[in-house]
């Protein structure tokens, strides 16, 4: 092994990470010393336009990714330092690569698959380097930060694309539609004897015969031969109460994060999350036996995993009920043989209550509830088409980052379509990741009379990225863009009247409309107290009315073909 191309975590006493320009660096003089293996070039640019690099290994020298789909060959991702300050799987990656093109027999065995990674994801977080920002963790001596330059999480930015990081992730997943992926992580939370956490596209939400090879199949094997390699691995400690005694449960992982939004692909996505109590070393040397074990994996099971996906996409161009919201069943959980520590209680020296602590001296091992069944509780019956007109553009380009097909209107014209009423939206109280994200949806569905403009969009559901295009576009998908506020201009009626006017023409309103009448009947029944509100009646009123409606104001914009 040549020196200058042995990893700072390997020159060092095994307590370091790279920075960003010594790990660009070292991957351009790797690439320009095995061409025949390792292509790596830039991809894009992120906000504080530092460049983002991806690489791809070919054990035949084909690196053309047009002509790998076409032949089918299995494509796994390694994605790394979305959050730089835990970047273990930055320089386990570095020293996997290095052994792809200099180990003939390591890149032999790769086979018919393709391996392509991004080595730093955050490149803006990666250059905000100190030792504190992650609390607890033990080492590296120092690393990055989770927020970009933004000061967004990446790991929430995936389909709401707030960042120029997240759209260059988009373009590059969708144009190489890996079969699996591999983003690697640091968690914290409880303490427990394992290094090695892991997340995993969570079964029931991926669905179908994918879902079931996934959970029946893939899962097992890759914690036996965790297990075979000295690195047990336990299913990510979620604990459904304070401590995982009670039980853990998988973590549903919607399409913010980067497994979640992996399956809107149909791609097996995995997230380890290594223990951030364990020594820098531990956890660097168990990341790589991770994503050894999903790489080698794929490479056994590449075609059988290629036609689940080829199959899912299939289903997905006639399936008219779709799942695009689901939910832990309590009732129903496996068991997972767990090595944990005493969780005790004694009182804090900081305060007058009991903190928790766990005893390190008296380990266990006993099977806990493990709650791994998440079946869908919102199904909707998709249509054959949404339309999408051409004024939400930040819509329009997202659809079209993924890869959805879409076609345009030619010429004006009035239809019939169907369309979302909004009844009503509970926001969170304050901003997450930039956004007033809406937990609470209430809709009813309606028809309208509505005009195409030349130029709006299609968007047919006969197409290979139907699943992303329904679960974006449906308002009730867990991270549907109407819940991250791209429509929120429909939810602001636009004009307003004056009470002392308006006190007359309500009077008229009520004689003029009998459904209005009837309706506001019902409301001052069942709203006896704001009778004394005049600004409570008056709202009713005139937001009931016909004659003064306005048919945009809480119409969901984007319309279906039924």
């Amino acid at each position: 092994m040549s020196n200058e191309l042995i990893t700072p975590f390997e020159k060092g006493n095994q307590n370091q990470t790279t920075t960003w320009a010594d790990c660009i660096a070292w991957y351009e003089e790797l690439a320009k010393r095995y061409p025949r293996v390792l292509r790596f070039s830039q991809i894009g640019t992120s906000d504080a336009g530092v460049p983002i690099h991806a690489g791809v290994i070919s054990a035949d020298g084909v690196f053309d990714r047009f002509e790998i789909k076409r032949e089918n060959r299995p494509v796994f991702f390694n994605n790394n330092g979305i959050h730089p300050g835990e970047p273990e799987g930055v320089d386990a990656c570095m020293a996997l690569v290095r052994d792809f093109c200099q180990q003939p027999e390591r890149l032999a065995a790769l086979g018919r698959t393709v391996f392509i990674f991004i080595p730093l994801y955050n490149v803006d977080g990666a250059f905000n380097r100190q030792n504190t920002s992650r609390v607890n963790q033990d080492g590296p001596e120092s690393f990055g930060f989770r927020g970009n330059s933004r000061h967004l999480d990446l790991n929430r930015d995936f389909v709401k694309c707030d960042t120029f990081t997240a759209r260059v992730f988009n373009e590059f997943f969708s144009a190489w539609q890996p079969d699996v992926m591999v983003d690697t992580h640091t968690s914290n939370g409880a303490d427990y004897s394992y290094t090695m956490t892991l997340i995993q596209t969570q079964a029931d939400k991926l669905g179908g015969e994918l879902g079931t090879f996934l959970r029946e199949t893939m899962l097992p094997a890759m914690y036996a031969e965790m297990e075979k390699r000295g690195w047990p691995t336990c299913p990510y400690v979620n604990p459904v109460k304070d401590t995982p005694d009670d039980g853990i449960a998988d973590f549903l992982e919607t399409p913010r994060f980067s497994t979640g939004y992996a399956a809107l692909h149909h791609t097996i996505g995995f997230m380890p999350e290594t223990h951030m109590l364990k020594p820098f070393a531990d956890r660097y040397h168990s990341m790589r036996a991770l994503v050894e074990t999903a790489l080698d994996f794929t490479v056994a099971h590449g075609e059988k995993i290629v036609q689940l996906r080829r199959a899912a996409k299939e289903q997905g161009r006639s399936r008219r009920e779709w799942p695009i919201h689901w939910a832990m069943d309590a009732s129903n959980h496996s068991t997972f043989r767990f090595k944990g520590y005493e969780a005790r209680y004694k009182p804090s020296v900081l305060g007058d209550y009991q903190r928790l602590w766990y005893d390190r001296s008296a380990p266990f091992e006993k099977d806990i509830p493990y709650y791994d069944r998440f079946p869908a509780d919102v199904v909707v019956w998709a249509p054959k088409a949404y339309v999408v007109p051409q004024q939400w553009r930040e819509v329009i380009e997202r659809l079209q980052w993924n890869g959805v097909r879409m076609e345009r209107v030619t010429a004006d014209r009035e239809q019939e379509l169907a369309c979302y009423h909004i009844k009503s939206v509970g926001s969170r109280p304050h901003a997450y990741e930039g956004h007033m994200f809406h937990d609470e949806v209430q809709l009813e569905r309606r028809c309208a009379s509505v005009t195409l403009r030349a130029g709006d969009y299609i968007v047919p559901l006969d197409q290979d990225n139907a699943r992303y295009a329904v679960e974006m576009l449906e308002p009730l998908g867990h991270d549907s863009f109407f819940r991250w506020g791209f429509f929120n201009s429909v939810l602001e009626k636009k004009e307003a009247y004056s009470d002392y006017v308006f006190e007359d023409e309500a009077e008229k309103l009520l004689r003029d409309e009998p459904a209005l009448a009837a309706k506001f009947a019902d409301w001052k029944q069942a709203n006896p107290d704001l009778l004394k509100d005049q600004g409570a009646v008056l709202d009713f009123i005139f937001a009931n009315c016909t004659r003064y409606v306005e048919p945009e104001w809480r119409r969901y914009p984007v319309f279906m073909i039924d």
